[in-house]
């Protein structure tokens, strides 16, 4: 109406009627006093009942879905949040058309500005036919390509987008000022916080800007010379980690390495997204590792050595509940000796059929010795022998009958699998007292220097028998190729000692009587389906994840400051009229992309964060309310998108699920489905 009234109209008689056609949006109070008066300047004058009549039907308004053009479920979503975003929808329900900025380099010529309002327009008039959003997305693809085709993204990924290009076409700022951040030099944070906001305002004046921007205080501070650097940045959405409680139970069988002790399966129960280093930290509780020892930790794959997990910060999501792990208990003072790693075969005597012969079958579980420093076939042989000690079956009989008191049930050893009492499995959380979790039958202090590890102990009448039991096998690194027997009586046997020496040992048909193979025959797998705790729901408070997101610490390797690992503390300083929450669910590595599942609990009505506000100098008021959510449904392959929001005018909330749009309580609207929040001042 605007454009019409610039417009002469010397053409139409005085007494005749023009009949236009007038598109009527939905308009909040502040709009409604604005034009709904009796003003007789007003060139287009409604009367008091028409008026009333419209604007009664606005209750309506703003309850219309976006149909999916095909997995933009997120996209919808994110649009139905800021789409009643009471301060947004005045704005674009106005004359929003005279602000936009077609210079600005940063932003995208006015067009997405232009097609987020002809879109807002479209959801807050008296139609409740589903909007078909293609212009809004042709336009998000031109100038966002990586939301272009029909993949499902992520909402806030998409919001972020939003709100930076909405601000940048509607910058009311021509010629941004070059402003330097001055050095604090000891003056209050107070002066120094309102030049950095004055800089910042001075280059940004848009309605994101009043709406959504606020402003945090970050310290650095220096952990030698504890000098500390100071400044102040704006924010236009809070990025929170949710802290987890849930645990996941992962089993791994321990084995030593000099033959002193029987390997043991342990469950224990580590962060579900936690790392390598907590799994070997509550192993090492479990198995009562000494102060001398360390654990190397292993991934065995048809009955091999796949690799070895030996960096901490590696993720445990990276292993599956069905892998197989091993973790071998070394010296301390051996931890970079080079190590053999036997595989082995034996005789199935199950496994005949028609043939008379038996046929070898692989053992599951690899052992593996510190390497001695004069390595020829007797000391092979040695190491070997030595490491199956603990499977002996006479020595594993005595020690059943001379130990005192103990409640261990032979026959339960024999077959290898954890017994009633627990002596072979235990139930270790990382948190846990060990207590009595040691797994071992016979104890021996590993002290001796390489060569002696295997060469001591009294003289054995047997041994030389035991020797021509086995015949011993050199093997390549990946286990798939047998290069040459070892005879042993062979003394130059390598030129080079490498790291890993392969070895391969094949049993013959008498070994299989001395030893009870079967605890060498099966791994368990990381994760026992029976013993997965159940019914434990994972939840955190939202005063949790701020406290978490505030709370000071190191920052990483590659965000070194001045050459030093700085501890950074954020504090918020200034708050914005809207303020939106993300809730960091999704987690990405080079290999894995994680979402957590936990239940945060946030407040609806009253989120009061006077306590987390640095600047305690008189601010508004630092209590909000909830007025919608973006949820995220299912898991990271894919999953589905919802939005919940609260209508001003129908007095509730609402689902929007794509073109569908249903009344919900508010009793709903707490999932563990909460993905991003937006808050307004109260």
């Amino acid at each position: 109406m605007n454009e019409w009234n610039k417009l002469h109209h010397d053409c139409c008689p005085a007494d005749q009627e023009n009949l236009l056609e007038v598109q009527v949006y939905a308009m909040s109070d502040s709009l409604t006093s604005k034009i709904g008066g009796t003003n007789k300047e007003n060139s287009l004058d409604l009367d008091a009942h028409s008026y009333n009549r419209s604007f009664g039907r606005a209750g309506s308004m703003g309850l219309i879905g976006l149909e999916n053009l095909g997995n933009t479920c997120f996209m919808n979503s994110s649009i139905q949040c800021l789409a009643h975003t009471p301060m947004l929808v005045d704005y674009f329900l106005g004359d929003y058309t005279r602000n936009i900025n077609r210079t600005n380099p940063l932003g995208l010529n006015g067009e997405l500005a232009l097609a987020f309002g002809e879109l807002l327009r479209s959801l807050w008039t008296t139609d409740r036919k589903p909007v078909a959003p293609h212009n809004f997305k042709e336009k998000i693809a031109c100038f966002a390509p990586q939301f272009s085709g029909f993949n499902q993204h992520d909402s806030q990924e998409l919001l972020a987008f939003l709100l930076d290009g909405l601000h940048e076409d509607l910058n009311q700022v021509k010629c941004k000022p070059y402003e330097e951040a001055k050095d604090a030099s000891g003056r209050p944070d107070e002066e120094v916080a309102d030049e950095y906001w004055s800089n910042h305002l001075a280059r940004n004046d848009s309605v994101i800007v009043d709406t959504c921007h606020g402003q945090y205080k970050s310290t650095l501070t220096c952990p030698t010379c504890s000098k500390r650097s100071v400044t102040f940045d704006p924010f236009m959405y809070l990025s929170l980690p949710v802290p987890s409680t849930a645990k996941r139970a992962m089993t791994v069988t321990v084995f030593s390495t000099d033959g002193s002790r029987e390997p043991c399966s342990y469950d224990v129960n580590v962060p579900k997204f936690g790392t390598l280093s907590d799994l070997v930290q509550a192993l090492s509780i479990a198995c009562l590792l000494g102060d001398d020892e360390i654990l190397l930790v292993a991934e065995v794959y048809n009955n091999c050595i796949l690799r070895y997990l030996e960096e901490p910060s590696d993720s445990v999501s990276l292993l599956r509940d069905g892998d197989k792990l091993a973790a071998y208990r070394l010296p301390k003072k051996y931890e970079k000796s080079p190590l053999v790693i036997f595989t082995h075969q034996h005789f199935d005597e199950h496994s005949t059929g028609d043939n008379l012969t038996p046929q070898k079958k692989e053992f599951e579980a690899p052992l593996l010795a510190v390497l001695p420093e004069r390595v020829n076939g007797l000391s092979l042989h040695n190491i070997y022998l030595k490491l199956l000690n603990p499977f002996q079956l006479s020595k594993r009989a005595s020690s059943l009958n001379g130990s005192a008191g103990s409640n261990v049930d032979s026959a339960d050893l024999m077959d290898g699998t954890p017994s009633d009492s627990g002596s072979n499995f235990q139930d270790i959380q990382l948190e846990d007292d060990p207590g009595s979790s040691k797994c071992s039958t016979n104890e021996c202090e590993i002290t001796n220097a390489p060569d002696e590890l295997y060469d001591g102990g009294a003289a054995d009448p047997n041994k030389e028998r035991r020797v021509e039991d086995f015949e011993f096998y050199l093997r390549n690194e990946r286990g798939d190729v047998q290069q040459q027997k070892i005879e042993i009586n062979e003394l130059d046997l390598l030129e080079t000692i490498p790291s890993r020496l392969h070895v391969n040992v094949h049993w013959q048909q008498n070994a299989s009587i001395q030893y009870a193979a079967s605890m060498l025959n099966s791994l368990p797998e990381i994760n026992k389906l029976e013993l997965t705790p159940k019914g434990t729901e994972d939840s955190v408070a939202l005063h949790g994840c701020l406290e978490a997101f505030l709370k000071e610490e190191p920052l990483g390797p590659e965000d070194m400051w001045k050459h030093q690992q700085a501890m950074k503390k954020l504090d918020l300083w200034r708050l914005p009229e809207v303020l939106v929450i993300h809730l960091k669910r999704f987690s990405y590595t080079q290999f894995t992309r994680n979402k957590l599942e936990t239940f945060v609990d946030f407040p609806t009505t009253d989120l009061d964060l006077s306590s987390y506000i640095a600047d305690k100098s008189e601010q508004p008021s630092s209590h909000y309310c909830l007025y919608a959510i973006s949820n995220h449904y299912g898991n990271m392959g894919g999953g589905h998108y919802t939005a919940s929001i609260y209508h001003e005018e129908g007095k509730g909330w609402y689902k929007f699920d794509d073109d569908c749009v249903t009344p919900i309580s508010e009793n709903s609207i707490k999932t563990p489905a909460a993905y991003v929040l937006f808050y307004r001042r109260q």
